[in-house]
This record gives C-alpha cells, structure tokens and sequence, in this order.
C-alpha cells in the first residue's frame, strides 16, 4: 500500500505535498451528456424550458463548480483556475457538455473539468426536470489533459 503516495504506511489516506513540484502551465479536458426526451431538446432548442436559460446556467454552474473542487473532492489541491471553457451541444438524444479547466498551479485540473462537467449536467437536469424527469447523466470522463510531469494524454476517442 506504501506504493500509492495519498496513503500513509498505516492505509489512511492524506494529502500528498506539492509544495516541491514547479509551477507549470496545465490544462484539462473532461466531457458527458445529459440524456433526455425529445420534448426537453425540443424545449431547449425553442428557448422555452419553464425555468428559463437551462444552458447558460448550466454553464454558469460548471465555472462555478470549477473554482471550488477542493471544497467536494478530499485530496484535491487547491489550485489557481485560470480559465474555464464550457461548452454545450444540444443534440437529438440530449446535451453534450465539455469542459476546459487551465492553470499555472503545482498540480493539474483534471479534477476541477470533471467537477464542472458533472455539475453544469445537474444544474441542467434541474433546469429540464419539469419538462422530463427521467433524463440521465452519461459517460463523464477526462478527454485530454497536458502539463505537469507526466506529460500531454488524450482519451483514445473519435
């Protein structure tokens, strides 16, 4: 178990320490969708969901989720947000929603782009519930990541 470095030699898990690593420049990537009814798409498209802008305060929600990660996620640093991108694509079958997190911080963002991905889906499902109560949050995952350490990765998909 010594091996992980957030575990301690007795199993507990801890924060690691940073403090030593350079500042460079990182960024993350992360996507998911929200799936939903037709009626919900057609709503969104038509600009007449009953609570108002579900897209923009998805992605309002996402930046927001962002900049407070180390708030939800234990052993997440706290880190310098620099940018936050997020983007919404409504599709026939529902909303794909990616996000882009950059820093110049210590250690990477890849948990801040999930956060925001996973939170702007929430805040749209909120918006959506009146119209479909049974849309789902799907596949939400890190697309890419650069910087740091380990280097530049990409998610092997089309």
């Amino acid at each position: 178990m010594t091996d992980l470095n957030h575990l301690r030699a007795d199993g507990t898990a801890h924060m690691i320490d940073v403090s030593g690593k350079a500042v460079t420049t990182r960024s993350a990537t992360a996507r998911g969708t929200v799936r939903m009814a037709a009626v919900a798409v057609q709503a969104l498209r038509a600009g007449t969901v009953p609570k108002g802008d579900a897209l923009g305060v998805a992605r309002l929600a996402g930046i927001q989720a962002a900049k407070r990660t180390p708030e939800l996620v234990p052993l997440a640093h706290p880190v310098a947000v620099h940018a936050v991108q997020v983007d919404l694509e409504v599709t026939d079958e529902g909303v794909e929603i990616s996000a882009s997190v950059r820093t110049a911080d210590r250690t990477g963002v890849e948990m801040e782009a999930l956060t925001c991905v996973s939170v702007a889906a929430l805040a749209l499902v909120d918006m959506i519930k009146a119209v479909d109560k049974e849309s789902t949050i799907d596949d939400v995952r890190v697309t890419a990541k650069s910087g740091g350490r380990s280097g530049d990765w990409a998610r092997g998909e089309s």
